[in-house]
């Protein structure tokens, strides 16, 4: 009898340290939450603060501007884990306006610790191609020029004495071909976002408007641009180009 006791004695301390083991070694979890992208515009070299209603002075063309406008996309959101998963996030479509807000929220990110984020600067040649959006894609948005061009990635408005008539206007886009605008690209943080429920998530990213113009010629050679071409191309993809990743807060 003293045997059997010792047994059963033995067998519920090996389930209590199972079960402990278990509680304390076994995988977190975390509930979905919100990353938000966090951007801020600079410009120039100097990342001077960059705001509508402001008179600036480009740095390599030395035209002065006052902005009235800028808006861009971004879409096609995705957050690498610490396993090294892409985790996708469906429906990701962001409309940048310095106008109201630079901090898109992306929702419904399921909870975990990421490293890393890649987004599309402009919109997937499918959402150009699906006929009428809804939400920040509605053609109410005037982001929109037709079913053949697609959607203006970028609009960037405004006054300067540089222009012949006064005034600049840029809306630049092109989904296919050689002369296509959106890119995709990736930043790595340097540490951990935990997602998780409540808890704040914010990416900080920098970018600079003075960009737009890091190739392009003065004002007063070219102060509008309204279709798909060469021109759409490069002063995005100088714009995108100069973005970088600052930090990320938890």
């Amino acid at each position: 009898m003293k045997y059997l006791s010792s047994l059963f004695l033995l067998a519920a301390l090996s389930i209590l340290t199972f079960t402990a083991c278990n509680d304390s070694d076994g995988p977190d979890t975390f509930e979905a939450g919100t990353v938000t992208l966090d951007i801020e515009h600079v410009w120039g070299q100097s990342m001077a603060p960059f705001a509508l209603n402001a008179s600036l002075t480009h740095p390599r063309t030395g035209d002065e501007m006052t902005f009235q406008t800028f808006r861009y996309y971004l879409s096609n959101v995705a957050l690498k884990n610490t396993d090294g998963e892409w985790v996708a996030i469906p429906d990701s479509y962001y409309l940048v306006d310095e106008a109201v807000s630079t901090v898109p929220a992306i929702e419904g990110v399921p909870g975990g610790v990421y490293t890393d984020v890649r987004f599309m600067f402009g919109v997937d040649s499918l959402a150009n191609v699906s006929g009428a959006q809804a939400g920040v894609l509605a053609p109410s948005e005037g982001m929109f020029w037709s079913w053949n061009t697609g959607y203006i990635m970028l609009k960037a408005e405004g006054s300067s004495p540089a222009s012949a008539d006064g005034t600049f206007a840029f809306h630049l886009g092109g989904f296919g071909g050689k002369t296509k605008v959106p890119q995709t690209v990736e930043y790595s943080f340097g540490g951990e976002l935990t997602v998780d429920g409540d808890r704040a998530a914010e990416i900080h990213l920098i970018g600079n408007a003075a960009r737009l113009w890091h190739t392009a010629p003065s004002l007063s050679e070219r102060a509008k641009q309204h279709m798909p071409g060469d021109v759409a191309r490069l002063m995005t993809s100088d714009f995108y180009d100069g973005f970088f990743f600052d930090h990320i807060h938890n």
